[in-house]
């Protein structure tokens, strides 16, 4: 007892920089620095909000500008050096040339997958934003609730709202009357693409914990299904969850990989491929992953991602449409999976697709979204039709 009052005292002397700097420490350990500060925010007893955002911003800071970073100083050192870079360069981004941002944050064998624009590199040294889902058609409602212009304005996406506050979201009534999603605008975008029709039967392959699967149901408008599967049942409880918040009758979750026979007996109207991948679009929210991934990931994922668009093929009916996303941006996973998939399947019909942020470009059959241009992470879609018989 005396050691855990003693464990509970100094716990509760710690200051946020030590805080930061302790998830940082765990980090370069091998965890996961998103993974590692959600469990340690969740575990601190009486944290203040503004103390929380601190740490976050701080952990994340640190890895953004990790090559800049000074090793002889102190952990904690390190991390004032790197709110004090992200601080400077939130006000004069052109303070930090292109040569020396291409140099420092992304690892050099980026370069040899990616044709990398200046444009991404200087989008990853930007806090991201952060980005909300409305219930179909109640944007501009959810906007207001959430205190108006100064928090909450309306994206270019239907339904999409930038939240700019500092309330904690999942303390809402708004989120727990199920009236908002939070949802990168990149993932919102698959949704878009696969525009389903009211009364179709659609089977998202890798739901993990449905922020895609749920859209679909809503782009349904009531009338349809929608199969969202994954070989994570902790992944499945939290996607029961959020269709309990949602509301929403129309999403059936089961455990499935790729070992198993395609769900049955019927084929789907639509079937979505989100495939697991190397995330490189997602290194502005999760700056840490950038120097623990691995070139080696991005050639296992490809042949991950083929097999699972073979299972695909399986269940997609006469007419029906086959969906696949990533949110990387490398050569391997994107394009050239892409056209790997088009050789091995005449059977399938590339499908020209609107681009949702710009409705008034040409219509093409895949098409990469780069975080600079969107706002959001990066994200690659393309789309095949499956011949009539």
């Amino acid at each position: 007892m005396k050691v855990e009052a003693f464990k509970k005292r100094r716990e509760a002397r710690r200051t946020p920089a030590s805080w930061a700097a302790r998830i940082v420490a765990r980090s370069e350990d091998g965890r996961p620095a998103d993974r590692e500060m959600r469990t340690t925010l969740r575990n601190i007893d009486g944290l203040r909000p503004a103390d929380a955002r601190w740490i976050s911003r701080a952990v994340f800071a640190y890895y953004r500008w990790k090559e800049w970073l000074d090793p002889a100083r102190i952990l904690e050192k390190r991390l004032d050096q790197a709110m004090g870079y992200a601080d400077t360069y939130s006000r004069h981004p052109q303070a930090f040339p292109d040569e020396d941002l291409l140099a420092g944050a992304i690892p050099e064998w980026v370069k040899e997958v990616v044709d990398v624009p200046i444009g991404w590199v200087r989008a990853l040294q930007r806090e991201p934003r952060l980005w909300l889902r409305a219930r179909p058609g109640t944007a501009k409602r959810l906007a207001l609730t959430l205190g108006g212009p100064e928090d909450a304005v309306e994206g270019v996406l239907p339904d999409s709202v930038e939240y700019r506050g500092t309330r904690d979201l999942f303390r809402t009534g708004a989120f727990h009357r199920g009236e908002l999603e939070i949802q990168d605008v990149s993932s919102q975008v698959v949704g878009l693409c696969c525009a389903p029709t009211p009364g179709e039967r659609w089977w998202d392959m890798c739901a993990g914990e449905g922020g895609k699967t749920l859209h679909l149901a809503d782009l349904l408008q009531g009338k349809g299904e929608v199969l969202g599967t994954d070989r994570a049942s902790w992944r499945l409880e939290r996607l029961h969850e959020r269709v309990t918040r949602a509301k929403t009758n129309l999403v059936k979750a089961v455990v499935w990989d790729e070992k198993h026979p395609v769900p049955g007996p019927d084929p789907f109207d639509g079937v979505l491929v989100d495939a697991p991948c190397s995330g490189l679009g997602t290194w502005g929210r999760n700056p840490h992953a950038r120097w623990t991934a691995t070139s080696k990931d991005v050639a296992e994922l490809a042949a991950c991602q083929l097999r699972l668009l073979e299972k695909a093929t399986q269940a997609v009916k006469p007419g029906g449409r086959l969906v696949y996303s990533v949110c990387t941006v490398t050569r391997a996973e994107t394009s050239e999976v892409a056209t790997a998939f088009g050789t091995a399947h005449p059977e399938f019909e590339p499908v020209p697709f609107a681009d949702p942020f710009l409705p008034e470009n040409p219509p093409v059959a895949q098409r990469l979204f780069w975080p600079h241009e969107t706002g959001g992470n990066g994200m690659f879609v393309a789309m095949w039709r499956r011949k009539q018989v």
